[in-house]
């Protein structure tokens, strides 16, 4: 795991949400997009399938297509207009958990 990339500074209050960035235990809070819950857990959404660079969206209102992570079961999904669900599994680099 990398170290966070965002830090949560309001809202602590709101019910926790357990899930999973690449097999890792991760926690995040209710109502946050798939964006936020990931990047205040890891340093990357993604990598850039072209240069390999680390990826964290870049319009955050979905018009870019930079924030696509596919989750578990292939399914591909926008980080920034999608609300984390408890026991979502997500993969920044798919193929990464065997």
């Amino acid at each position: 795991m990398t170290t966070p990339l965002l830090r949560r500074v309001a809202e602590t209050d709101r019910e926790p949400v357990n899930f999973l960035v690449d097999g890792w235990p991760c926690t995040a809070l209710a109502g946050d997009t798939v964006l936020t819950a990931v990047l205040t857990n890891v340093g990357r959404l993604r990598h850039n399938e072209f240069s390999g660079a680390p990826r964290a969206g870049f319009c955050m209102m979905g018009a870019c297509q930079d924030c696509w992570i596919a989750t578990d079961t292939g399914e591909r999904l926008r980080a920034c207009a999608r609300f984390i669900e408890p026991g979502m599994a997500l993969l920044t680099d798919p193929g990464a958990v065997e």
